[in-house]
């Protein structure tokens, strides 16, 4: 099956063809046939004769004809599209030119030695970042090889990564680390990146977290580097700086950013709270049976209970965690610390900021004294913290969370790629995915 139609427009007209740009979105050339079969569609375009002199001498040029190049574009469907140029030709009259020979370059349509439209290019761009498809998919879609695809599409991500505007205006900065392969570092390099992410507000106070960037290590270094290539006007435009408990994150905020508000991100607070009474649970176990958690122990049967806020759990929850503590006076422990946990929820859950942090001075005023030692020991963790731990409740509840969904998108592309071995072609790709490229 095949058929071939061509431009309703004359194809001597001296503008390119209106209704074959609005159609198919063609600028500059003329489409003179449309050939299709059951696994192609072949598009015949050329330009419009102009005059044309040496680029290099500027005397004008006698034409030498046609040469016909065949350039993969946007598939029609799900057939893929060969857009077929003749391509005008001409040489230099003038024998002391060097340039001789000379092709026409429609450089908004195709790169001057590449194989893919322009248009091509920038639906695979947009594919890559709003659908979550992969350069092996698109590949396909084009009739290209990966290498094809990722080679036309890479210096255009390259050129995005490189525009220092994408970092403008950012007021509010996250920070987090990000395990990028499992391999041996030896051969791939560090296992984990440090990912910066923008957290700054709109006009209606909402985040669209943007990553920034992805730099190899976790440590001080890595992020005060970072900071220092920015330059002193993104360091001043830094107003709030959200990360998690590490303390390298925290050295390199003091020394490089020293105008903005660190805040400790809330999520992992509540987590260390949790994880004291994993720790406090078990501890009594070992302790009142001798033995790790088995089938029947109250305290094993209430450990998703323990995890969960109290303000979420049904009648029937609470009744079998009152049954477990009351099965043994020394279970009286792993209330007291789920006691604290809740407490940590409660202040990041108030309403009113300034009650969250009077909740919040409580917590760490009392939890450093408290008897059990998990607690005690989050207690003077917290203090160590303590202006980050309550800057939360200053700067309108700033938090690294929309940080944790950029490595949740991280993680999807990573996965719909099948791994990386490239650390750089890892960044550009994630940088796109996770809007990093966009200013």
């Amino acid at each position: 099956m095949s058929n071939a139609t061509g431009c309703a427009c004359a194809p001597t007209t001296t503008d390119p063809c209106s209704r074959c740009d609005v159609l198919l979105g063609l600028p500059v050339v003329h489409v003179e046939t449309v050939e299709r079969t059951e696994t192609t569609m072949t598009v015949t375009v050329s330009s419009s004769w102009q005059l044309q002199g040496c680029a290099d001498c500027g005397v004008v040029a006698p034409s030498r004809g046609r040469r016909r190049r065949v350039l993969h574009d946007v598939s029609h469907g799900e057939v893929p599209v060969r857009l077929v140029w003749r391509q005008r030709m001409w040489r230099c009259p003038e024998a002391a030119c060097p340039r001789g020979a000379f092709v026409e370059q429609i450089p908004v349509r195709v790169a001057p030695r590449g194989s893919i439209t322009g248009r091509a290019m920038g639906w695979a761009i947009g594919q890559l970042r709003r659908e979550h498809a992969t350069i092996a998919g698109l590949a396909r879609r084009l009739d290209v090889s990966w290498w094809a695809l990722w080679r036309a599409v890479k210096p255009e991500l390259e050129r995005r990564a490189t525009d220092e505007s994408r970092f403008a205006g950012v007021t509010s900065l996250g920070v987090d680390e990000h395990v990028w392969h499992h391999a041996n570092p030896k051969t791939r390099g560090p296992k984990e990146l440090t990912g910066m992410v923008d957290l700054t507000r709109d006009d209606q106070g909402r985040v669209h977290a943007r990553l920034l960037d992805l730099v190899p290590g976790r440590s001080k270094k890595a992020y005060a580097d970072w900071l220092t290539a920015r330059g002193q006007e993104f360091r001043t435009g830094v107003q709030v700086a959200a990360l998690d408990p590490f303390g390298g994150y925290k050295s390199a905020i003091v020394d490089q950013l020293e105008d903005a508000t660190a805040v400790l991100d809330a999520f992992h607070v509540v987590k260390l709270g949790t994880q004291v009474v994993d720790e406090v649970r078990r501890r009594v176990q070992q302790d009142t049976t001798g033995h790790r958690g088995r089938k029947g122990d109250p305290l094993l049967g209430i450990q998703t209970i323990l995890r969960a806020g109290a303000e979420n759990l049904a009648d029937k929850q609470q009744a079998r965690l009152a049954r477990a503590i009351e099965a043994d006076e020394r279970h009286e422990e792993v209330f007291v610390a789920w006691q604290c946990a809740q407490q940590l929820r409660a202040a990041y859950r108030q309403q009113d900021l300034t009650d969250g942090r009077h909740l919040a001075e409580k917590i760490l005023a009392s939890f450093r004294r408290c008897p059990i030692p998990e607690v005690a020991r989050l207690g003077r963790t917290l203090r160590r913290w303590r202006e980050a731990f309550l800057a939360y409740f200053a700067t309108g509840r700033a938090n690294n969370g929309p940080t944790e969904a950029m490595n949740g998108i991280i993680e999807l592309h990573r996965r719909l790629a099948r791994d990386y071995r490239n650390r750089e072609n890892y960044r550009l790709r994630m940088l796109l995915a996770a809007r990093g490229l966009t200013p």
